[in-house]
């Protein structure tokens, strides 16, 4: 009889350990990405409409194993940092040299946070967030880019780019762009009435 309450005794203190002493290992997401591709959109006085004069810029990273596809959709697997809202002043079409941090005024040298806005109960990510985009899908995710900083410098033909985010997590993101930046004009057809166009990704990411 004491035997098997030593037994049992033991076993228990097996389960007990085992089931608390090893905590599941956190995924760990990549919070330095070098991005080694991207460009920069170009949209005028996109919200004149709303009193407020300066030229905006959507901006564009990319890790290297990530590509556009025939289809025109973004594949592989990485990150793709998106800044929707870039404001300079209204005599600037590219990205001048200095800090830009982020704003809620539309002032130059800002640009606005990421939030999820719910139009119609669609969840839709707007202003400055991050895609992860895992091997495994289970694992790939949107974050969203509350405070911070980055600061752009012309070396050469070259636009460097260097992030100091917070996420809404309060995660610290940085991160780094250093080639040539193509830029697209697409301030023609630019209207604040009119939703600007997004990149599209092969495997969406479900939002919640």
């Amino acid at each position: 009889m004491k035997n098997t309450a030593f037994i049992l005794l033991l076993i228990s203190t097996v389960l007990v350990s085992c089931g608390t002493n090893e905590p599941y290992a956190k995924y760990k997401y990549n919070y330095d990405p070098d991005y080694a591709w991207g460009y920069a959109e170009f949209f005028g006085a996109y919200y004149s409409d709303y009193g407020i004069p300066n030229n905006v810029i959507s901006l564009s990273l990319f890790s290297d194993s990530l590509f556009v596809n025939t289809d025109g959709e973004l594949e592989g697997n990485g990150q793709y940092l998106f800044i929707e809202d870039l404001f300079l002043a209204p005599a600037d079409t590219i990205l001048p040299a200095g800090k830009y941090s982020v704003g809620k005024n539309g002032e130059a040298f800002t640009f606005y946070p990421g939030e999820k806005k719910d139009v119609d109960e669609v969840l839709y990510t707007i202003g400055a967030y991050i895609y992860y985009i895992e091997k495994n899908s289970a694992f790939s995710t949107v974050k969203l880019i509350d405070r911070g900083s980055f600061t752009v410098n012309n070396i050469g033909s070259a636009q460097k780019v260097e992030c100091n985010f917070v996420l809404s997590d309060s995660t610290v993101l940085k991160g780094t762009y250093n080639t040539k930046l193509p830029y697209v004009d697409r301030s023609l057809s630019a209207s604040s009435k009119i939703p600007r166009k997004k990149l599209a990704l092969k495997h969406p990411i479900t939002q919640f």
